[in-house]
């Protein structure tokens, strides 16, 4: 992701600062501060292993439908807090606790989110020490920095954020997500935080939120693993004075694509900085009954181990994508009126190999750092598309140092 300037949203201050629960200096804390009468939308993480900060966090949300009164995300690294059975609930609200006696909020109306490793009890301690730190460094213009807080494995910070018109005012829209590894969301992201300065009301801001992680944060796959802490939360601060709800068509219309658009970037930004990773590769899959099973293909295509070390090594071996979608698991499918396709050059055409296909044709696109592997299923109008990458030889070093 190139770099890019951040628009602050007015209502909404960060400070990131070092606990030492990782490394001595690092940071690892990040504090987000948001204004009185902000609404504020969550999707989760469906796995069972749900993390204790993400059992706190929607029960906060949720007991604060009416109030509105949430006023702070907290969010630790180096540390996920999951598999920590009833201490780690214990120990979550501890910090939410701590949080509320220093801001002077109630401790439902903190949200606590974690990322690290798995089955090791939070350092509540430390957490709580740097607390007033973190109060007194917040500011509207820490988006830097708490995009760098939030980094587990992760080589750069990931940001965007999009400024646009509506019945003649500005509307911003900001957000940050951290994730490299561990990732197919299956909700959202590792961790997703993005913000407007628009009012919306919570049914709007839970549609909203729903519908852009839908179309980016859970399209995306680096090894299909579901982590136990995801989480994706859409805040709306309300402090441009425009309403979501009495704009026309048109200006939701507006605002919804360029929302999407930012989540968008930031899913990308996950595939693009995936442990090891040196490809980004869409894969889409047309002409299919329904979008379900064309997401069956391209999650199969996309998560095989066969199909990415060969895009790590540049191989256009094409009979691994074949084989993938042969095996992902469809009724009754057809395999005569299947083509394939790498950007524009056809490799299968009605189930066997193309006439017109060559393997320098193939390299070239293989040889690219970007490219879309294109699947025709030939029995229907629906598509899907998925967004993944390689698996080389640095992803397999970084999980297995990763508590080294």
């Amino acid at each position: 992701m190139a770099k890019q300037n951040i628009y602050p949203i007015d209502g909404i201050r960060m400070s990131a600062v070092s606990a030492g629960i990782k490394k001595p200096g690092k940071v690892d804390v990040v504090l987000i501060e948001i204004c009185a009468g902000a609404s504020v939308a969550g999707v989760y993480t469906q796995n069972a292993f749900c993390a204790a900060p993400v059992v706190i966090a929607r029960r906060h949300n949720e007991q604060n439908i009416e109030q509105q009164g949430l006023r702070y995300f907290l969010i630790n690294t180096g540390n996920a807090n999951a598999g920590t059975g009833e201490s780690g609930i214990e120990n979550a609200l501890s910090c939410c606790a701590a949080l509320g006696r220093d801001a002077g909020v109630d401790t439902t109306s903190v949200l606590p989110f974690s990322t690290g490793v798995i089955g090791e009890p939070l350092p509540v301690e430390k957490i709580i020490k740097v607390l007033p730190q973190a109060l007194d460094n917040l500011s509207e213009a820490s988006w830097s920095e708490a995009a760098r807080g939030i980094m587990t494995t992760d080589t750069v910070p990931k940001s965007y954020s999009r400024q646009i018109s509506i019945a003649g005012r500005k509307i911003c829209i900001s957000g940050i997500s951290k994730g490299a590894g561990m990732i197919k969301p299956n909700m959202a992201t590792m961790l997703g935080f993005i913000f407007t300065d628009l009012q919306i009301d919570r049914k709007s801001l839970h549609e909203l939120n729903q519908a852009a992680a839908n179309r980016s944060f859970n399209r995306i796959t680096v090894d299909g693993d579901t982590s136990t802490n995801d989480c994706c939360m859409l805040t709306a601060s309300g402090k441009s004075g425009l309403v979501y709800g009495e704009l026309d068509e048109t200006g939701q219309e507006a605002f919804g694509q360029a929302l999407q658009e930012v989540y968008d970037e930031l899913a990308q930004a996950i595939i693009r900085d995936g442990e090891g990773a040196s490809k980004f590769v869409t894969v889409e899959v047309s002409q299919g009954q329904d979008e379900n099973e064309c997401l069956q293909i391209a999650y199969t295509i996309a998560e095989s181990p066969l199909v990415k070390t060969a895009l790590f090594a540049s191989d256009p071996n094409w009979g691994r994508i074949l084989a993938a979608v042969g095996r992902a698991g469809i009724h009754e499918l057809d395999v005569s009126k299947i083509a394939i396709y790498l950007d524009d050059v056809c490799i299968v055409q009605n189930g066997g190999r193309s006439p017109t296909y060559t393997e320098a044709m193939g390299q070239a696109v293989m040889d690219k750092a970007e490219f879309t592997i294109s699947i025709q299923l030939g029995r229907g109008q629906a598509s899907a598309f998925t967004w993944t990458c390689d698996l080389s030889y640095d992803y397999v070093r970084i999980n297995a140092e990763y508590r080294s």
